[in-house]
């Protein structure tokens, strides 16, 4: 025996409460299924630490940014999973996945020492006022949902940015990653706060 099909419920049916319907919350545990996300048997998964590969012909200065995930007591995080978005060194995003520069690169802190490490292109200004920077989301276990933030880099004029500009003036200093020059290029030092003095500036989504 076989049942008529029934229409989807809506908010304008009569025994549901307005606002009944809404986004799933975010749960207290994530990224919760990593299989796809770590080195396994000799697969890379979902991980890639750098946006270019070596000899590749994508313009542009190749950089390193490295740091560490710091929680309110100064200790590193075992756990984070950064993901960063960027301009190429022309300032412009990748309109698709197949695009010369993806402008894409996703790691994480379990590592030696809880470091992370991306090797890229410095990107350039995308636009008039806007100084180059990286786009960053970050995830871990425990975090109700992800944060987002940005890094400047210390040698470029950022004054006249207008996100950054939004920042008081005392804290901009934790977005603004520190380069040294040494004999493989240009490394730039960016920790990430959570909590406490110097804490990052997060941005809402």
């Amino acid at each position: 025996m076989t049942s008529e099909p029934r229409a989807p419920l809506s908010p304008q049916d009569s025994n549901i409460p307005e606002g009944a319907f809404g986004p799933t919350p975010s749960q207290t545990v994530g990224p919760y299924f990593h299989q796809g996300l770590v080195d396994f048997q000799g697969l890379t998964g979902l991980l890639g630490d750098r946006t270019v590969e070596p000899g590749s012909d994508v313009p542009g200065e190749r950089i390193t940014l490295t740091g560490r995930v710091l929680d309110g007591d100064g200790r590193p995080v075992e756990d984070a999973l950064i993901e960063l978005w960027q301009a190429d060194a022309g300032g412009t995003y990748a309109r698709s996945a197949d695009a010369p520069f993806p402008g894409y690169s996703r790691t994480h802190t379990r590592t030696p020492g809880h470091s992370y490490r991306v090797h890229t292109v410095k990107p350039g200004s995308a636009g008039p006022g806007l100084a180059p920077r990286l786009n960053v989301w970050l995830g871990m276990r425990g975090l109700l949902t992800h944060l987002l933030t940005a890094v400047y880099f210390s040698d470029e004029d950022n004054s006249a940015d207008p996100l950054l500009a939004l920042v008081p003036g005392e804290r901009r200093h934790t977005l603004i990653a520190r380069r040294e020059d040494t004999p493989d290029g240009a490394v730039y030092r960016f920790d990430i706060r959570l909590q406490g003095e110097d804490e990052t500036v997060f941005f809402a989504p």
